[in-house]
């Protein structure tokens, strides 16, 4: 078990573009509870079957296993086309420490988010320029809810 404590963040501009190779997701949630998700990724050439269970504000204790590919694919496969998030994650370190940013495609094209992981809810980090809006609380731009409901059906016609 891992316990996830993350923050999120609207990218603006391009400022961190160049930094690292994209890697390319896919990924769908089997099951999903108020507090908890059982979610099939493919993460490049790996497939991982990951349950996260909430533990707090932005935390989430996660089990995560490492699948066979076909399995992942299989698994995927038997999931509605909307029930399906692709992105690329760019993973990357700056102003000591490491960020991931998701650029996303199909119904969640145009939303750029980078994430933070940290050891506790209240640690502090240095914020690169391209940072924009924090949105950690906001449960609209966490995955699952991304799948469920995509970005293109609420979005405001402003640019993130």
């Amino acid at each position: 078990m891992y316990k996830e404590i993350e923050r999120k963040f609207l990218v603006r501009g391009e400022g961190w573009r160049g930094r690292a190779d994209p890697v390319p997701y896919r990924q769908g949630y089997l099951a999903r509870t108020a507090d908890r998700v059982v979610r099939v990724r493919i993460a490049g050439e790996q497939g991982f079957l990951t349950v996260k269970i909430k533990s707090g504000v932005i935390s989430r204790e996660e089990f995560e296993y490492s699948v066979p590919l076909e399995d992942a694919r299989s698994m995927l496969d038997a999931l509605s086309p909307g029930e399906i998030i692709e992105k690329n994650r760019y993973t990357f370190e700056e102003k000591g420490s490491v960020w991931e940013v998701d650029e996303f495609f199909g119904a969640n094209s145009g939303l750029v988010v980078a994430e933070i992981e940290l050891e506790s809810e209240d640690q502090e980090f240095e914020k690169p320029e391209w940072l924009g809006e924090e949105v950690s609380r906001l449960s609209r731009y966490l995955n699952v809810e991304l799948a469920r409901n995509p970005y293109s059906d609420w979005r405001t016609g402003e640019k993130h």
